[in-house]
């Protein structure tokens, strides 16, 4: 396991519900190829806060590299959803074009 993934995890431990450091674990997760990790992070983020937008894209991304699409689907428009709400017209931007790529 790679040295930033077992610093972030340390930094976890007094900080669990920090949602930047639960993102960058699980992108750490998804460098190193284990999606299972990185997925349960990045779904933790999202069930600890919801608003934390850049999370929707980069899980979709790994449920269509799954085959997870129907999956993948309902999150980026549950991402573009709460990007539009906190007016951050460029995630949402991002969240549309994939969700687009994928159903269209």
């Amino acid at each position: 396991m790679s040295e930033r993934i077992e610093k972030l995890k340390a930094f976890l431990k007094d900080s669990p519900g920090d949602a930047f450091l639960n993102h960058a674990l699980a992108l750490e997760y998804v460098k190193v190829g284990d999606e299972e990790n990185a997925r349960k992070y990045f779904e933790t983020n999202l069930a600890n806060d919801p608003r934390y937008v850049a999370t929707y894209y980069h899980l979709g991304k790994l449920l269509e590299r799954v085959g997870l699409q129907q999956a993948a689907t309902g999150i980026y428009e549950k991402g573009m959803a709460c990007a539009k709400a906190a007016k951050d017209m460029h995630t949402y931007n991002e969240l549309q074009g994939a969700y687009e790529d994928l159903v269209y």
